[in-house]
């Protein structure tokens, strides 16, 4: 039997419209169809070529880029997430922490 081939991007592409569609439901959610769902995601996130077309597909569903973010965290922490909020929050933190020790104590 002769089908046709379906591209690596189609099928992340439905997978991860199917996944976006679980997660907004309303309805009650059989766990082990999520589960194999998740996975199957996974894998086609694992073997997506990095490039547009993945930031593309994350952009638009983000209950898959969230799982992307997750497979990749060991590597590259939060890597989906903006980076100038992050060192923003970091700046202001460390300058509220030495404004607090240049404070003098109360006796």
């Amino acid at each position: 039997m002769n089908t046709p081939s379906v591209s690596p991007s189609k099928n992340l592409v439905a997978l991860a419209r199917m996944l976006e569609r679980l997660e907004r439901s309303a309805q009650p959610v059989d766990a082990g169809q999520y589960r194999a769902l998740v996975a199957r995601v996974a894998a086609e996130l694992e073997s997506a070529p990095r490039g547009a077309a993945l930031d593309a597909v994350l952009a638009t569903f983000p209950s898959a880029a969230q799982l992307y973010e997750n497979l990749n965290y060991r590597h590259a922490g939060l890597c989906r997430s903006p980076l100038e909020p992050a060192l923003a929050a970091e700046v202001a933190a460390r300058a509220a922490i030495a404004a607090a020790r240049r404070q003098p104590r109360p006796a």
